[in-house]
Parts: C-alpha cells; structure tokens; sequence
C-alpha cells in the first residue's frame, strides 16, 4: 500500500479521551504494517460526510466510528456489510475495489464475547428466562441487543433518557429498530419508575450503553441515581462500554450493589482488531493490544 493508503481516523465527537490511537499502533507494530491512525473530532454532520469524501476519493483507507455519528456513518456508506446491516449502524467505514465506501459493524460481535466472558465470572447461565436490560438508545444500545442476541439472551428491554411516557413510545429515539430487534422498550426510571421497576427486579444482566460517565462528557451521577438498585436480584453483572475513565460512577454504584463489573475497554480491543482484519485482511493477537491500552490508561 501506498502511505495515503494506510492512513485510518476515528470519526466521533468528542474524541479527545480516545485510545484508539495507540491500540491501532500497536496492532500495526505487531503485524508489522505500515499504518497511520489519528483523531478526527466532527462537530456535525458535514463534517462526518467529508470524512466519508475523504475515503471514496483514496485518502483514507478506512475509519472507525464513535458516538454520535454511527448512525450518519451508516446512512452515508455506499454498500452495507451484513453486520452494519443487522445492527443498524456503522462503527467501521472501508473503502471497497470500486471506491466505494462500505459500511461494517464489529461492535456487536466484540461485546458478545465481553458479556460471555463476564456472564461466565458471574456464574450467571444464559438461558431461555434470562432477561438484561441495556441503558441507552444510540448506535452502542443497538449493537449491545445483537451482541445480546448472538449471547443468547432472548428478554431484552432497553430505557433511555429520552423515552418519556408523555410521549408515545413509537416515537421514541431508535423506537423502530429496537422493535426489529424484538427488545421492548421502558419509559426511563425518572419518569415511570414502576415499570422499570418491576422488570429491575428480574434482571441478570445491565448493559450501559450511554455516553454518561465518560471523560470528556462528565456526568454519570443523574443515570446511577434514578436506577432502582434497590430492586436488583442478587448475583447479576453490570457492563458499561464507557472505558476512559476505567471506573464510572455506574460501574462504582454496581460494585456496591454486589454485581460483577466490567468496563468496555475489552470490547474497544475486540472490534478495533476486527477492524483492522477487515481493512488489511488479518487481524492482530488481542493481548498485546489490550496492554498497550491499559498502559496508556495507568491501569
């Protein structure tokens, strides 16, 4: 490949707090590829579609996208892979033969293992009656229900800030796509807290899907306290995808519960080398990555 070729961005907004970076770097390292990655902060939309521009034209090679712009990546991609497809959104763009840009989604499968992996350390069986509700409404909420659905869970329910019961709930945010899923929304705990209540108190399994907590975005605290922890079944786990900073407000009240935790800097390693496989065609040891992610963090 030429040198334009082998230059890849993160698309997102903010992306300041980002490791992609040095977990790209060193993934090339390791596959002892010449490669390029950097920072691409779009304040909107246009600027996203510039990005896209960038990739048709041969500039770029590719790119990952991050919150909020991975249902734009989706709508501007010229092809859609099967796994863009299932989730709704995009988080990986790669320029095909033609020039045309493609649109893939590694999200999902890379937090399928994430939560086998802790549903294993929780002792929690994956089962016909085990029910996890996700946090969220954007594009990590949809790819955290398939990545749910390749796991095996089959009661999912999904509450976010915005899903007020004033409203009705076909016309809340994703309310389509979550039904293609087959996972049932809940007005937000804030709102209605019976409801959500009542399905708290069967719940193995929480998924935070949000941008709360994360650096550079701040907060955290509003969604933990609206949440009827009280409520919970003893013995579940918590997954918030937020990785930097390591320990969020929602992961800090879990643990307090009593819940198995984990944070989302092992699903940022899985679907970063499933991007790189589908932009070079192999695709890097994960250990290596994860080390280099967790230095750059002080872990």
């Amino acid at each position: 490949m030429d040198k334009t070729s082998d230059r890849f961005i993160l698309i997102g907004h903010p992306v300041g707090h980002s490791v992609s970076p040095t977990i790209h770097q060193k993934a090339y390292e390791e596959l002892g590829r010449a490669g390029h990655y950097e920072l691409c902060d779009c304040p909107d939309e246009s600027a996203v579609r510039a990005q896209v521009d960038s990739i048709r034209r041969g500039d770029l090679t590719g790119a990952n996208v991050t919150v909020p712009w991975k249902r734009v990546a989706y709508e501007e991609a010229d092809e859609l892979h099967s796994s863009a497809r299932d989730v709704g959104v995009a988080n990986v763009l790669a320029r095909g033969k033609e020039g045309q840009v493609v649109a893939y989604n590694t999200d999902a499968l890379a937090l399928a293992e994430e939560l086998r992996e802790l549903t294993l350390t929780a002792k929690i069986p994956v089962d016909q009656t085990t029910t996890a509700v996700i946090l969220g409404a954007g594009g990590a909420a949809l790819a955290a229900a398939v990545g749910l659905r390749l796991l095996g869970v089959r009661q999912i329910f999904v509450s976010a800030r915005r899903f007020d019961p004033s409203v009705p709930s076909a016309e809340w945010p994703g309310a389509q796509e979550f039904a293609r899923l087959s996972v049932t929304l809940l007005p937000w705990p804030g709102f209605d807290s019976g409801e959500f209540k009542r399905i708290f108190g069967q719940t193995q399994l929480i998924v935070q899907a949000s941008s709360a907590g994360m650096l550079g975005v701040g907060g955290g605290s509003e969604l933990v306290d609206v949440l009827a922890w009280a409520a919970l079944p003893s013995g579940g786990a918590a997954y918030d995808l937020v990785y930097n900073p390591p320990q969020t407000p929602f992961l800090e009240r879990a643990k307090q519960q009593g819940l198995t935790t984990r944070g989302g800097l092992g699903m940022l390693v899985g679907q970063a080398a499933q991007a790189i496989r589908i932009w070079w065609g192999e695709q890097p040891e994960l250990e290596p990555l994860m080390r280099a992610a967790q230095e750059k963090l002080d872990l």
